[in-house]
């Protein structure tokens, strides 16, 4: 399935400025409908509204690191359910550590990126789930 500009995207961090940040830089590879939540917890009940309204989400993006749910229970919530298992989903974190990224892999994740990063890392990572 090749990108597609007009999928719906979700941005999960708890820090404002690195969902503004992806944002942007979304934006600027021309995709359109970028969703923002601060943290897994806030985030799993809009993936699950998202689905019940028939207007799943194609793509998630999501931090390791967040204090009420992390990225990494919320990719194993997302990969337990019918309905939601084959979202897409990139984890985003400050740790490149090995034993990190071997458990994300486990837990299904469809890609990792390491902060920092640029506009460029993120189209090639986005590039390479969506070939």
């Amino acid at each position: 399935m090749p990108v597609n500009h007009e999928m719906k995207i979700l941005v999960v961090d708890d820090m404002s400025t690195m969902r503004k940040i992806i944002r942007a830089m979304l934006i600027k590879c021309g995709f359109k409908t970028v969703v923002e939540t601060d943290d897994g917890a806030t985030a799993w009940p809009i993936i699950q509204d998202a689905v019940t309204n028939g207007v799943p989400f194609d793509f998630i993006i999501s931090d390791w690191n967040m204090p009420q749910m992390s990225g990494l229970d919320l990719l194993k919530k997302v990969r337990a359910l019918d309905t939601t298992k084959k979202i897409p989903f990139l984890m985003v974190t400050a740790e490149a550590e090995q034993a990190n990224v071997v458990t994300a892999v486990q837990a299904g994740v469809s890609n990792y990126i390491v902060k920092p990063f640029s506009q460029q890392t993120l189209k090639e990572k986005i590039d390479k789930i969506f070939p």
